[in-house]
């Protein structure tokens, strides 16, 4: 399942684990057609969270994160960028880019 991240929750969402964080906007097409590839590895990585944040929403957290350019994927543990991946690609090549 993936939840919606804001700067509001972020801390206590992110706090421990390995998490999946998808920088999306409602007006991205490559955005959308990756949206279906992140719902799916997250049901088949039930041990990783998988949020999804609007950067037209939450520009602070876009901006924490230093997105310039979307979709963004970022894995992050203990609050430290262990995979990133920028751009849309089928799901095989989004889930190495990622280490799932």
């Amino acid at each position: 399942m993936v939840k919606v991240l804001t700067i509001e929750n972020f801390k206590q969402e992110t706090k421990d684990g390995v998490c999946v964080i998808d920088f999306w906007a409602s007006w991205c097409g490559p955005c959308r057609m990756l949206s279906p590839v992140i719902d799916e590895l997250s049901e088949e990585h039930p041990e990783v969270k998988f949020f999804k944040v609007n950067v037209d929403e939450e520009s602070d957290l876009a901006q924490a994160f230093g997105i310039s350019s979307i979709p963004a994927v970022f894995k992050i543990s203990g609050n430290k960028i262990i995979a990133r991946h920028v751009g849309y690609a089928p799901k095989a090549a989004v889930a190495t880019a990622l280490g799932l």
